[in-house]
This record gives C-alpha cells, structure tokens and sequence, in this order.
C-alpha cells in the first residue's frame, strides 16, 4: 500500500507590489509534510492560502499519510525528486527514522543548491540519526522542546529583509518552544523567545546556508493556531521568498523573478 498521497494545488496567488510582480512567473515551491503530533492537512492548506496572498506562488504537496514518528518517504527515492521547484518547504516528523543513506537522499540534493524552508517538527526529524547532515541542513540542533505558551518574540535582526515589517516585539499563539542546543556555522538568529523555565533565550526565526543552498527556519507550528496567525505567515511567506533568493532589501519580492534553473 502505497502511503503518501500527491495533492496539486494549481489555484495561484500573488502579491500585488508592482504591476510587474504579477506578470511574472510563479514560484515553484514543493511542501512536504505529514507524520507524527501535528494537523498537516489543515495546516498545509493554510500555508499555502495564506502564502498565496502575500507571494506569487505555484505549490504542490506531498503529503505522507503516516501518523508515527517512523517513515520513509518515498520521493527521495528518485535523486532528481527536487529538480522541478525553485524551494522546498519541509514540515514532516519521523524522529525515530536514523538511516544515513536515505537522510543523505534528502540533504545532498540541498547542500548542491535547492532552497529550504524548515518548520517546527522538521527540526526534530531524523532525531535518532547518528549523523549531522540533516541538523546542518536545518541551521540548528534542537532535540527536546518546551511547555505551550504565548511565547513574546523578540527580533534580533532588525534590518534583515525577512523582518522587514515584524513588529518590535510579537506574542506568539500558544505553541511549542524548541530548545536550541546549537547554531551550526552560517546560521543567523532573526528573532528569539526566553523560556520560561530557565530564561535562555532560543531562535524561533533564523536564516542559514547550507552548501550552495539558502534555509530559512522556524521552530513555531505546532497548533493550528499559529498558522492562522498573520505575522507568522508574513514572516515565513518573506522566508520562502527570500530562500529561493526573490527577495528584495525592502522586504518585498523582487520584480525580475526567474525560476530556478
């Protein structure tokens, strides 16, 4: 039995910046999601209704079926799976599954140039593996997370594109806080939350690079709520945008976009 299912959303949005902005192409954004602990249908759907108001954007979803924390998805079997997307979104969660070679699947085909984006419980994904590949990929290691709460974010990076209109300081919907056990090189904090237990602070929104590929990451997403909330999906939308490297200085998607070749 086959256990993922396509699902191709051709309905298209775009972000009315410039007449040129909607004259351009779309892009091309590939969402994979599915697995343990979270509402991914609901959750893709509002990613992609919410993103589409913001950015000229044509997604597709794959979403796995399984509810465990155990899977291998069968896309990466095929090592050109990405070759038709200027970005992939991840949001999947199979923390027990550690085999290197199918991570490796995953990861080179980023490190040779493929954006990322990376949400919530893909940073705990591939928790069991032995190797660091996937945690290099994501920007930070992070294997253990916090009490929900309304987590009061602070930027850090003011002045970076993604954060360009995030406000001084943002109450989070009740979700999750990751514990950040390490920022890999390359790796950019945008905005941190204090946990409430220790008062460390942690990175929700960072930017990274990972070989010749742009990661921009969020450790929020946990309850539906989160993805109904207007400055996260202004934020991530920005994020997309600016890993698949259309974003400008001021925040908005450049006029001149070309897919990815």
């Amino acid at each position: 039995m086959r256990q993922f299912c396509w699902l191709t959303l051709w309905t298209w949005g775009f972000l009315a910046v410039t007449p040129s902005a909607t004259a351009a192409e779309p892009l091309r954004a590939l969402l994979i999601t599915g697995g343990c602990c979270h509402d991914y249908t609901y959750q893709a759907k509002k990613l992609i209704d919410g993103s589409q108001t913001r950015a000229h954007i044509d997604w597709t979803v794959m979403q796995d079926r399984r509810t465990g924390t155990e899977g291998k998805i069968e896309l990466y079997e095929d090592p050109a799976w990405a070759a038709p997307y200027d970005v992939v979104v991840h949001n999947e969660c199979f923390a027990s599954t550690a085999d290197p070679e199918y991570i490796r699947k995953i990861t080179d085909v980023h490190q040779a140039g493929v954006p990322a984006v990376v949400i919530h419980c893909a940073m705990h994904t591939y928790r069991a593996a032995e190797i660091d590949d996937w945690r290099k990929l994501l920007g930070v290691t992070s294997k253990r997370h916090e009490h929900q709460s309304e987590y009061l974010v602070q930027p850090v990076e003011k002045k970076h594109p993604v954060m360009v209109g995030f406000p001084k300081s943002w109450k989070s919907p009740k979700d999750e806080l990751y514990v950040i056990e390490k920022l890999w090189p390359h790796t950019t904090p945008l905005a941190t939350a204090k946990s409430e237990k220790t008062g460390e602070a942690h990175a929700v929104f960072w930017v990274s690079t990972y070989g010749k590929a742009r990661v921009f990451g969020t450790t929020f997403g946990h309850g539906n709520a989160t993805f109904d909330d207007r400055i996260f999906l202004d934020t991530v939308t920005r994020g997309l945008v600016w890993a698949a490297g259309q974003l400008g200085d001021n925040g908005k998607p450049k006029p001149d976009y070309a897919p990815r070749k």
